[in-house]
């Protein structure tokens, strides 16, 4: 079909990476925690953009040229890294806003706008080489060797596998953001949430940043 093989192995294979928690899968769950359903909806639509980048990045080459240079891949790296460990120690010393009751933290006084929300789990996505390396090495092997259509399949691939990303990360989002709201009313207990993400963003980072190729 169009130059992709064995279809329905992508297709659990993709349902099996997804269900398997990630750097993508806590920030959604940081924003919602954070922010409620909404931020977390926003978030995933965020990754799904940056899902989108790699499989283009992926059906025209530019993955595999990445792939295959040390530097760019430890570049990008310590970027993904810095990034996700900035993120969470916002989350982990997050201090009461000056004219808020106690316990409510200046994430919950000012929250992210949606823009920011979709290009910080845009930038989380994108800066993870190993979502890079997992587009060139998975990709291909539902590609014919001798197709005449190899970038349409990869396209098709990618469509398929940001479609079957968006609709678990959504699942994600909705179910993060029903808990918060069920712990609304005691800020104490959403302040540690809150640091329990962050702790985890930064574990995340660590991680990533001492990743070998």
């Amino acid at each position: 079909m169009f130059g992709i093989v064995h279809f329905e192995f992508f297709i659990v294979a993709v349902f099996l990476l997804n269900i398997t928690p990630g750097p993508d899968t806590a920030y959604i769950v940081g924003r919602s925690v954070a922010q409620g359903r909404g931020a977390g909806l926003m978030s995933a639509l965020g990754i799904s953009a940056g899902c989108c980048i790699h499989s283009l990045a992926c059906a025209f080459g530019l993955t595999a040229l990445l792939a295959t240079s040390a530097t760019a891949f430890t570049v990008v790296k310590f970027v993904g890294a810095i990034y996700l460990m900035y993120l969470g120690v916002r989350l982990i010393f997050a201090k009461p806003a000056p004219d808020a009751p106690a316990g409510e933290t200046r994430g919950s006084s000012a929250p992210k706008s949606l823009r920011q929300l979709f290009l910080q789990g845009f930038w989380t996505n994108v800066l993870n080489p190993k979502v890079v390396l997992f587009f060139v090495s998975f990709f291909p092997q539902f590609v014919a060797t001798g197709s005449e259509h190899k970038t349409f399949a990869f396209l098709t691939l990618g469509a398929v596998f940001v479609l079957m990303s968006m609709v678990w990360n959504s699942f994600v989002a909705w179910i993060a953001g029903s808990v918060t709201q069920r712990f609304s009313g005691k800020p104490a207990v959403k302040r540690w949430l809150d640091r329990g993400v962050g702790s985890a963003f930064v574990g995340l980072g660590i991680k990533l940043a001492t990743a070998s190729r």
